[in-house]
């Protein structure tokens, strides 16, 4: 069974090269909106999107995120829009709802011809003060948790094909 849904899924690939063109409003909202249909526990949609384009921000979570894994390049690949993803710290499904929220952007990303890469490390970014301070200057209620963000831009290459599909990575039980 083959559908441009499926075949969507299967040609999204990780961008880790960007152009440095910002992405346009219209298309920043469509990737957006789509994180807000995602499905959320009990319905709830109790979990935050936000997308960074202001420089000097960029710049200071990049470092942030950096210094987190211990590296020094850009974690954020040079894209020029992040967008984080946060939840209740005390909800049971926080990790779940924000993860399908992200998996909707980077589908949507790519079927409106954007590139983008899952980013990790925001739970650790976002419990440090810095990343504190940055929560309330956005506007953000207390007691949220950073789930993960996507570097988010024009692709500057070709995305490879995807690799074979490992043995067995499926059961079927009737």
């Amino acid at each position: 069974m083959e559908n441009d849904f499926l075949k969507l899924i299967k040609s999204r690939r990780s961008c880790r090269h960007f152009k440095p063109e910002q992405v346009t409003d219209e298309e920043l909202q469509a990737v957006l909106e789509a994180g807000t249909y995602a499905p959320s526990g009990h319905n709830l949609q109790n979990c935050f999107i936000v997308a960074l384009q202001q420089p000097e921000q960029m710049k200071q979570l990049a470092e942030l995120n950096a210094k987190i894994w211990g590296i020094t390049s850009n974690p954020y690949y040079d894209a020029p829009t992040y967008v984080f993803v946060f939840a209740p710290g005390d909800s049971g499904n926080a990790f779940q709802d924000g993860s399908c929220i992200l998996e909707n952007m980077m589908l949507a990303a790519h079927a409106i011809g954007l590139g983008s890469c899952w980013i990790n490390r925001e739970k650790q970014m976002f419990d440090t003060e810095e990343g504190k301070i940055l929560m309330k200057e956005w506007g953000l209620p207390d007691g949220l948790i950073g789930i993960g963000a996507l570097a988010l831009g024009y692709p500057s290459r070709e995305f490879r094909p995807a690799k074979p599909r490992k043995e067995g990575y499926y059961r079927i039980i009737k």
